[in-house]
């Protein structure tokens, strides 16, 4: 019995012991902190935890607040320790070399050193740095024992107005890479002339090593570079032969724990988790297994609730009547036979069913929205109302076409780029050819608003009334789309403004030829004055809105901004409408809009066809913007044959042009009431033009 009780107390003696021991001895596999600075394992604050004094990282909060870590016992400042890269994050000084304005050392700190010789410089994350105008730094250190030293220079000569942000070759700047296995740091800056002649800008010199992406030169450091310290990586890695002091290893040739690897150098390794693992590498139970199935970012499995976790790495699994899908690397699913027979089968019946009840829904449907959308575009366009005002018209109506869009589609291929040929303020003109051969110009709207709408009907309704020779024959439109449209006679010789301004493209027009389409173009506008049954004024005269044809004979255009006039009106009040350089100054200045209007702008186009220059242009000096301006000064000042085009004058046509050119100022005039009229225009241009036939 006394036995059994002595056995009994030295079990427990024992037993407390161990107790104890567990109790006192340190918590090693949790990290520590350093105020927020983690300190993973093999580096560590207590003596029992560090892997060996290497990895001592001394943690003082006597003399800051928060604390710092500091390497060993040293003054090396750590901001970061990094498991995975094996890189220790530090601040080090900068080597200062600062001078007063006669020439004598002044606050300097111009030697820094690095006594940490069991981690290397980085030299894939750090450079080396000189500033200065009168600074050479210099850098050395140990690899593999053998001395190595390095400099740089960094100069601007007497001034600083040659540095620039970014640049860092040697002016104001000067950055060398870091050679790879750099251990033991000393950086000297000193000076050459003791900045005596750059003072006034650069009264000091720096020299550091700091990681790459935390330096981007600027001019403004010459003068100041303020920061004191700068921050650097080192590298750090296990010797070969090291023993841990915290676990019971015998191996002094890989502390490396569980599910690791070992990833070996010339004298030295790093421990790095399997593939499908996490955690401190270092530690005796190194990583732990990842649950890929607890996060569906890490996984591929089709069916993400069907993933099994397995240790490092998953499989995939698949529901009822599939199978894994070889293919996909086991992460995708597809159907059994049995599976894939249902599937088809019901597919099968269900799309039947449902095609054949989507094609009698759709069938019906779609007559009724062709019907529905033709009547609302129709008027949407204006079609009630141009129905009305056409039957007041019977001869232009008996030629007026009302055309399809599938035959205005087909004409223009779908409305295909390649079809235009020309784009204006109200649209875009198409050329096309009709199922009889005939070539047709066809004007689409850009917008599809109720000014627009109304612009359409406003052109339709004048252009129904105009039956002239020199006016562009309106064959049709088309009220069938969202846009409306207009079908033209096409004018196969481009426009005026080309023949004018475009020298490449077309050979100059004699003055034959420009005082016939000056001619024809006054006809037709006296025409439209006078002689239809009503007034109608066309507000946007210019040279790109006439075309001509294959012998030179002119077409007006573009009616979408015209007026009707009732009889009873001598003036009309719109919205000011027109063209820079063309629009008559009273109408700008009163918006009453009259037959005068045409009248002036006509007098600028005969401007541009005697000086092939253009109304308005705005890539000269501003005296030599304005047409008419330029025209009126040279006239009255007796230059005007100076202002002529080039080649358009002879001795038998001078004469001619300045009667046509007094004609024009006639045109222009401030006032409307004294400038003649139309039908006054046209009957001394057609005088001139009898000369010639």
């Amino acid at each position: 019995m006394v036995y059994i009780w002595d056995h009994f107390q030295q079990i427990s003696f024992v037993l407390l012991m161990m107790l104890l021991f567990v109790a006192a001895s340190p918590d090693c596999d949790q990290p520590q902190y350093c105020g927020n600075l983690e300190i993973p394992y093999p580096f560590s604050t207590k003596e029992e935890c560090y892997l060996n004094d290497i990895f001592l990282i001394t943690c003082n909060r006597t003399h800051y607040n928060p604390p710092k870590a500091f390497i060993g016992n040293g003054n090396v400042d750590v901001t970061n320790i990094s498991i995975n890269n094996g890189e220790l994050h530090i601040s080090l000084f900068v080597a200062k070399d600062c001078y007063s304005g006669n020439g004598s050392q002044s606050g300097s700190h111009n030697v820094v050193t690095l006594d940490t010789p069991l981690f290397t410089i980085s030299n894939t994350k750090n450079k080396f740095i000189a500033i200065g105008c009168d600074t050479k730094a210099l850098i050395s250190g140990k690899i593999e024992d053998e001395l190595y030293e390095g400099g740089c220079m960094a100069l601007c000569g007497n001034s600083n107005k040659t540095i620039r942000d970014g640049h860092c070759a040697g002016n104001g700047c000067c950055e060398l890479e870091i050679p790879e296995g750099l251990k033991y740091l000393k950086l000297e800056v000193n000076s050459f002339k003791n900045h005596t002649e750059v003072f006034e800008f650069n009264p000091c010199g720096y020299g550091f090593v700091i990681k790459q992406d935390q330096f981007h030169f600027s001019s403004k450091y010459i003068s100041n570079y303020a920061r004191r310290e700068v921050p650097l990586v080192l590298d750090w890695a296990i010797p070969n032969g090291t023993c841990s002091k915290s676990n019971n290893k015998t191996d002094c040739n890989n502390i490396c724990g569980q599910n690791t690897q070992k990833i070996s150098f010339v004298n030295d390794y790093r421990c790095q988790c399997l593939h499908g693992f996490t955690g401190n590498p270092y530690l005796p139970q190194g990583c732990q297994d990842v649950n890929e199935c607890d996060d569906k970012m890490l996984n591929e499995c089709e069916y993400k609730h069907l993933c099994i976790n397995t240790p490092g790495r998953y499989t995939c699994r698949c529901p009822k009547n599939y199978k894994v899908d070889g293919r996909s690397n086991g992460k995708g699913c597809i159907p059994t036979y049995k599976a894939f027979v249902k599937y088809i089968v019901g597919c099968t019946v269900g799309l039947t069913v449902l095609v054949i009840g989507c094609t009698l829904l759709c069938l019906s449907y779609a007559k009724w929205k062709a019907n529905h959308e033709k009547n609302k575009f129709f008027k949407r366009n204006g079609g009630l109302v141009l129905e009305e005002h056409l039957s007041k018209w019977e001869s232009p109506v008996e030629m007026f076409k009302i055309f399809t869009h599938e035959e205005l589609k087909k004409g223009t291929n779908k409305f295909h780029e390649s079809a235009v040929v020309g784009k204006g303020g109200f649209g875009t003109v198409y050329k096309g050819v009709l199922e009889d051969g005939l070539i047709v110009a066809i004007k689409k709207s850009k917008l599809v608003d109720q000014s627009q709408t109304d612009q359409f009907i406003n052109e339709v309704i004048v252009l129904s009334q105009i039956n002239h020779r020199n006016v562009v024959k309106l064959l049709g439109c088309c009220l069938e789309t969202k846009v409306p449209l207009l079908v033209y006679e096409f004018v196969t010789n481009g426009t005026l403004f080309e023949h004018i301004h475009n020298k490449t493209k077309h050979a100059p027009l004699s003055w034959e030829i420009r005082l016939k389409i000056a001619s024809e173009i006054a006809s037709v506008l006296a025409y439209l004055h006078s002689s239809t049954s009503t007034p109608i004024i066309h507000r946007d005269i210019k040279s790109s809105n006439v075309l001509l044809d294959h012998d030179y004979t002119a077409k007006l255009s573009d009616f979408g901004a015209s007026k009707l006039v009732p009889l009873d009106h001598t003036r009309l009040s719109t919205m000011v409408q027109g063209t820079l350089g063309y629009l008559d100054p009273e109408y700008l200045l009163t918006s009453e809009l009259t037959e005068k209007s045409d009248v002036y702008s006509f007098g600028i186009l005969l401007f541009e066809l005697i000086t092939g220059k253009k109304a308005v242009r705005f890539d000269v000096p501003e005296e030599e913007r304005i047409l008419a301006k330029i025209v009126l000064c040279a006239m009255n000042e007796d230059h005007f044959e100076e202002i002529v085009e080039e080649g358009l004058a002879t001795e038998a046509t001078i004469e001619e042009i300045k009667k046509v050119a007094k004609l024009a100022k006639e045109c222009v005039k401030v006032k409307g009431e004294e400038r003649p009229t139309m039908k006054e225009v046209a009957m001394e241009l057609e005088g001139l033009q009898m000369l010639h036939d």
